[in-house]
């Protein structure tokens, strides 16, 4: 935040205060994303690795009668252990995924909301010749680009 606070009469308090919103939105945003993204590689490896110790597990039975091969699969807990904890995982992996969402749609609202209001935000001449720096800062600082609404 320190980079915003630096910005001196280039902004006001309030755009100031704006500025360091969208920053605090945009990392809660990260964060989700990251979460989430690792969930789905972890959602993806564990289930790989599950259905090859099956493939491995019901390919030592000769018997293809499906009564057999689930009383073999029901035969060991770990392997209903094992299901219920990849469950749990894809369930996580949605519920990271709406949150995500959520702080996705607040950070580019805010975002968007600073892009509209650059004329109100920078009334004066001497401000809006200078907001290039505010938004060439924050695209350096945050990686928010603050020049147009879309992504």
């Amino acid at each position: 935040m320190e980079p915003i606070k630096s910005l001196d009469e280039k902004t006001d308090p309030a755009t100031k205060q704006m500025l360091q919103n969208v920053v605090k939105k945009k990392k809660k945003f990260d964060k989700y994303k990251f979460a989430h993204n690792l969930s789905i590689v972890s959602t993806l490896v564990l289930t790989s690795w599950f259905l090859s110790y099956l493939y491995h597990l019901i390919g030592n039975y000769s018997s293809y009668s499906f009564l057999d091969i689930f009383s073999i699969f029901l035969s060991n807990d770990i392997n209903i252990l094992f299901l219920l904890t990849i469950i749990g995982v894809y369930f996580g992996m949605n519920v990271l995924k709406k949150q995500r969402e959520k702080f996705e749609k607040e950070f580019h609202g805010l975002r968007c909301e600073i892009v509209d209001r650059s004329k109100d935000l920078w009334k004066r001449e001497e401000e809006w010749k200078n907001r290039h720096v505010v938004f060439e800062m924050m695209k350096k600082e945050y990686d928010i680009n603050l020049f147009h609404e879309h992504k």
